[in-house]
């Protein structure tokens, strides 16, 4: 529970236990989803800020593809209390449970000690809340590859358990051996009902028909559910029977002794222990929280009135929600295709107090539960559904909202309202939040508005931030009328009868009840006598708030045709902005294509010259004096290059068409070539198109473009390989089979074993080119999942190492993906 708990509170009323509800679903481990339980509001500004913090956190752990497996968590709790009796002995699946929190806890201090870089926020209260898990490598050690993962003792649990199970299974084969000869002596007089050994009891016995079993002398342990078949245990066997139920015995004895040394060694450790639960369980639930808010996009909210320390905000108080929506109005809408109709608030400075009026089913009590329930919320360290919210530290949160009639206290509708209401004026101060759903209701309309009116004064007057819904005219007035009290109208659309839920500050709302009748198709001299009947100061209310509504309804349109019009032409001036752009950039890239061909044709008939020279200081006169042209016409290439951009920046075009480099004309599949690029002759491969190509050099295969071509030295059809076929000689070539494969299985060995063919795997895969590998390296305790990716992560090879889906492998298996 947090500190400083808010004890007034009407969260049945707000369905705050619904809210947990829906975030327990967030939790994967019993262990969260027994955090996520006890969390409820508090008054203590700076843990409700600390929540918050570590919400925002690991909200940017996620965001950078950071993720941590929670299921499985058990409350180990008890277990590690249990440990802590002297004699005591855990069992090993207990043992195991206990074992795989501490394993966790392990894993995420190794996170918490090594943030992702990504990060754009700093890592402080995780990391502080993420100190509380101490270094368990030597407990663990202590564990590792005693414990299977059905809950059973390895035989690598002691020396002394793998010797008793090795004698036993040695006594069981000499067992089996000897009752099988018995049973072919047997079968040959028809004894026995099947040749099959059995056990019953932990002894091997073998089935004898039961009108046979005089011949068979022996120890009868039983017979078939049919009684046609007994189970006998030949004399010969009884002793060597007896040796295997020792040695079971002994087995069971070697078992106790390692669980009771488990145990104590989990005694020995049981505070860090419960440390490491107590974070584990904490930080499930700030990942659920963070989940929640992503999918519900919700901000933190700012507290107003004061910092966490107790001391004066910068922030003035007030209750400022932007787009706040109910979360679970908006799951029930989201599973039926709907939306919801988000609402804003705005309670500040002397402004304290909201009435809201309009007709029924138009949203008036849901932006009361809206309003109360993100109170809780924010002060639970829930981020709330909203674009902005600003609220203050509430000491109550107190509702009256629904039908309260109880027939067992003899208490009506009315009378249920009015108790609960004194209690919530006796209760509230001006730090609380008061919410009074349809004020001065089930009872005489004139004297009902009477009361509203001053049970609404009573609260302006205590100062505490208090929301009304009503129908009374009365209040209303009221609204308009006083300091501090602000008018509110839930929208109403007449042509459809169907509410908007949109809730619109400043103005009241009309009942519209006789206009929903009439539209409903009442009968036309009811409708008539109801409007005689009204009073006039109620009739030219109504007749105004209808114009009022109707004015507003325009100018809404009005304003949304503006927006229309003006995101229009902002998207045309961003397309004739992005169309000049990419033609420019088009030209640029076209020029920068024609110099890098110019210079890569100058460059190949330098190299060609240079070497055709046979006199050294004559050949490195002319390489630098190449050196200086290529320099030179690169210098002078760019100053045009750059004139002629800015030429294109405003609209002239000085392109210069004649710097074409040579092209070689005639290429075809087989041709020997020699490239510019790499001074290199290659063979020509594949025909990709007119202009570009596959060339192989060596191991080596590239795609060129056919300006790279210097010149064909050796023509597909005058090539030495085919002439000789032409000849009628058989010529092959064979070829080094390069698939690597894109799968290891390390299962087995150890950590340095493992690192050792890991890398050699990784150098291969690589060298051929593959983008993607998987390496198998089993669930097991974690420590050669954890060494192994530490190591790929460091890898110059490796782009990124990620943990592939369960149907994949899951924790069992790490994807590589490999740099290009």
């Amino acid at each position: 529970m947090p500190p400083q708990p808010l004890t007034h509170t009407s969260a049945p009323v707000l369905e705050f236990e619904a809210l947990r509800d829906l975030l327990r679903g967030y939790a994967s481990s019993p262990l969260g989803q027994g955090r996520i339980a006890t969390l409820g509001p508090s008054t203590n500004p700076g843990w409700i800020e600390a929540q918050q913090q570590l919400t925002t956190e690991i909200r940017e752990f996620r965001r950078v593809g950071g993720r941590f497996d929670f299921s499985g968590l058990l409350d180990i709790a008890k277990l590690v209390d249990k440990s802590r009796i002297a004699g005591a002995a855990l069992e090993t699946t207990e043992i195991r449970d206990v074992v795989l929190v501490v394993d966790r806890a392990a894993e995420w201090r190794e996170i918490a000690l090594n943030p992702p870089a990504a990060m754009k926020i700093e890592w402080t209260a995780v990391a502080a809340l993420s100190a509380g898990i101490v270094d368990f490598t030597e407990f663990l050690r202590a564990f590792r590859n005693k414990i299977l993962p059905d809950g059973t003792l390895d035989d690598r649990a002691s020396p002394e358990l793998a010797r008793i199970r090795r004698e036993i299974e040695k006594q069981k084969r000499v067992i089996q051996e000897s009752l099988r000869g018995y049973l072919r002596r047997l079968a040959e007089g028809g004894a026995v009902q099947d040749e099959l050994v059995t056990i019953r009891g932990e002894r091997f016995v073998i089935p004898v028909k039961v009108e046979q079993k005089r011949r068979v002398q022996g120890v009868v342990h039983g017979a078939s559910s049919s009684g046609q078949t007994v189970f006998v245990e030949p004399l010969e066997t009884i002793e060597q029977n007896n040796e295997l139920v020792r040695l079971l015995d002994e087995e069971q004895a070697e078992i106790h002794r390692i669980l009771l040394e488990m145990t104590r060694r989990i005694s020995e450790h049981a505070d860090t222990i419960l440390a490491a639960v107590d974070t584990l369980a904490e930080l499930e639930l700030q990942f659920a929280k963070a989940r929640f808010a992503e999918d519900y996009n919700c901000v933190a909210a700012v507290l107003s009135g004061e910092d966490g320390r107790g001391r004066p905000s910068p922030h003035e108080p007030g209750l400022i929600l932007h787009n706040a929506r109910h979360p679970l109005l908006e799951r029930n809408l989201k599973a039926k295709g709907g939306h919801v109709v988000p609402t804003t608030v705005e309670l500040e400075g002397d402004r304290r107090e909201l009435v809201i009026t309009g007709p029924n089913t138009g949203g008036k009590t849901v932006t009361l539960k809206t309003v109360g329930l993100l109170a809780l919320m924010a002060q639970s360290g829930i981020p709330v559904p909203a674009d902005r919210a600003d609220l203050p530290v509430f000491d109550a949160v107190l509702a009256d909202i629904g039908d309260y009639q109880s027939i067992e206290q003899n208490l009506s509708t009315f009378s249920a309202h009015v108790t609960n209401i004194d209690c919530i004026s006796r209760t509230a101060t001006p730090r609380s939040l008061v919410l009074l759903d349809e004020l001065g209701a089930a009872t005489d309309p004139e004297e009902g508005a009477a009361l509203a009116v001053a049970i609404a004064e009573h609260f302006r007057r205590t100062g505490c931030m208090c929301v009304i819904s009503t129908h009374h005219t009365s209040l209303k007035v009221y609204g308009a009328n006083t300091p501090g009290v602000v008018n509110a109208a839930v929208g109403f659309d007449e042509a459809t009868l169907q509410p908007t839920y949109e809730l619109k500050v400043g103005v009241p709302g009309a009942s519209a009840g006789i206009n929903i009748a009439q539209r409903l198709g009442l009968n036309p001299s009811i409708i008539e006598t109801a409007r005689s009947r009204l009073g006039t100061q109620a009739r030219d209310v109504g007749q105004f708030l209808d114009r009022l509504h109707a004015e507003l309804r325009t100018a809404e349109g009005e304003r949304l045709r503006l927006q229309a019009r003006e995101a229009e032409l902002e998207r045309e001036k961003t397309r004739l902005a992005a169309e000049g752009r990419k033609e420019q950039q088009a030209k640029v890239k076209e020029m920068e294509k024609k110099l890098e061909s110019v210079l890569r044709d100058f460059e190949y008939h330098a190299r060609e010259a240079v070497n055709a020279i046979q006199d050294r200081a004559a050949a490195q006169k002319v390489s630098k004096d190449a050196e200086r042209r290529i320099a030179k016409l690169r210098r002078e290439f760019r100053e045009q290059f750059d004139s002629t951009v800015v030429a294109h920046s405003t609209g002239a075009d000085q392109g210069d068409p004649h710097a074409q480099p040579q092209m070689v004309k005639h290429v075809s599949e087989g041709d020997t070539v020699k490239l510019k690029s790499v001074g290199r002759p290659g063979v020509v491969t594949r025909r990709m198109d007119d202009n570009h190509f596959e060339v192989e050099i060596g191991a080596m295969k590239m795609k060129i473009a056919r300006d790279d071509i210097a010149e064909v030295v050796i023509r597909a059809a005058d090539s030495p390989v085919k002439a000789a076929r032409a000849r009628g000689i058989s010529v092959s070539l064979e070829r080094e089979d390069s698939s690597v494969p894109s799968e290891i299985n390390v299962i087995g060995r150890t950590v340095d074993e493992a690192t050792s063919e890991v890398e050699k795997f990784v150098d291969r895969a690589f060298l051929a080119g593959l983008t993607r590998v998987r390496v198998v390296h089993g669930s097991g305790m974690g420590i050669l999942r954890k060494a192994l990716r530490q190591y790929l992560q460091k890898h110059p090879h490796v782009a990124s190492v990620t943990e592939p889906p369960q149907n994949e492998g899951g924790g069992g298996a790490t994807v590589v993906e490999l740099r290009v």
